[in-house]
């Protein structure tokens, strides 16, 4: 018997949210639609010019997004990551336990420094855009790893952002490794076009021999293989994982079991904010294959949930709207 159905490690990121129009982001000289790293100054700059903005605030990063939905699914997880000892990360803790989500931070003593922050920018079209200061994040470490808790779960959950560092890289490969060593499953995200852009053979070290899962978007596993033709994409991934999922946004998704394809149909609905689609899929995925689910009904539950968290603002939904999507998935 295991304890968690996921572990998972990954940047801690306070989110802050905020409703902008295409215009603003270009006038702050913001790339649009993906995730971009600042420095703390630059960071802070677009916030000061952001003043007359309402923001929401929560505790994120892609990981513990991905856990939180576990949790509100009724799956037991826990994740490791990094916060400093201020305001920000003293927030960042208490909500990650309110969201039921077991953690290294409970038990660890914050360091001096600065909690990370992504900047999350929702535009009219519902894309997702991100400027991320990783602050005390960029010092994740194996320091921060539970092996323990590691060898007591189904799967171990690997962001790919932690590829953008070289001691978080390390600490993924050796998380990996636990994993492996344990006779448990390793699952890992490619997490963002830039990271397959600028750090692909970091995610190759990270992915190592080949991991059990792989979840990625439609351009992640497009630029993964250096081509523009999906049959081209999948056929790659089969040689780094013996299962994955690739979303595709309205098109749905498609997934790979280790011996067949299977398309997952979408739920068409009218976006409003896409930020945590990924992280939301993944976590209803993740949550149905470790919970007596198919990759099928898994499948069906990760397209819904995630189709249902676009039509309302931020990464993550009401506990008992999550819920109900299990008796919603099961009749449809």
């Amino acid at each position: 018997m295991t304890k968690y159905d996921v572990y998972a490690l990954g940047n801690a990121l306070l989110d802050i949210e905020f409703e902008v129009s295409t215009e603003v982001l270009q006038n702050l000289g913001i790339d649009k639609g993906v995730m971009t790293l600042l420095d703390e100054a630059d960071q802070d700059k677009i916030v000061s010019n952001l003043a007359e903005y309402e923001q929401k605030r929560s505790c994120g990063g892609s990981a513990a997004n991905t856990l939180i939905a576990i949790s509100q699914f009724g799956g037991k997880s826990f994740y490791s990551c990094k916060v400093a000892d201020d305001e920000p990360g003293k927030f960042y803790t208490q909500d990650l336990l309110d969201c039921g989500v077991a953690t290294n931070l409970k038990n660890h003593t914050p360091e001096a420094g600065v909690t990370g922050k992504c900047l999350v920018f929702v535009t009219p079209d519902a894309d997702r855009t991100m400027n991320t200061f990783l602050g005390i994040s960029g010092e994740f470490s194996d320091v921060e790893l539970v092996p323990e808790a590691i060898k007591n779960a189904k799967y171990t959950y690997i962001e790919g952002y932690l590829v953008s560092g070289e001691k978080s890289k390390q600490a993924a490969i050796k998380a990996r490794e636990i994993a492996q060593s344990a006779g448990r499953k390793v699952a890992f995200s490619l997490a963002d076009l830039n990271m397959v852009k600028f750090f692909k053979p970091g995610l190759l070290e990270i992915i190592g021999s080949g991991v059990d899962f792989l979840f990625a978007n439609e351009g992640e596993a497009l630029l993964m293989a250096e081509t523009d033709d999906l049959d081209v994409a999948i056929a790659h991934l089969k040689t780094l994982t013996k299962g994955f999922a690739i979303t595709r946004g309205a098109a749905g998704s498609v997934i790979f079991d280790g011996e067949k394809l299977i398309n997952i149909d979408p739920f068409p609905v009218q976006a409003i904010d896409t930020v945590g689609a990924g992280d939301m899929y993944a976590g209803a995925f993740l949550y149905g294959i470790t919970n007596g689910m198919s990759f099928a009904e898994a499948g069906s539950l990760a397209s819904l949930a995630s189709a249902k968290l676009v039509t309302s603002l931020g990464a993550r939904m009401k506990t008992e709207d999550v819920q109900s999507l299990l008796s919603e998935a099961k009749a449809a």
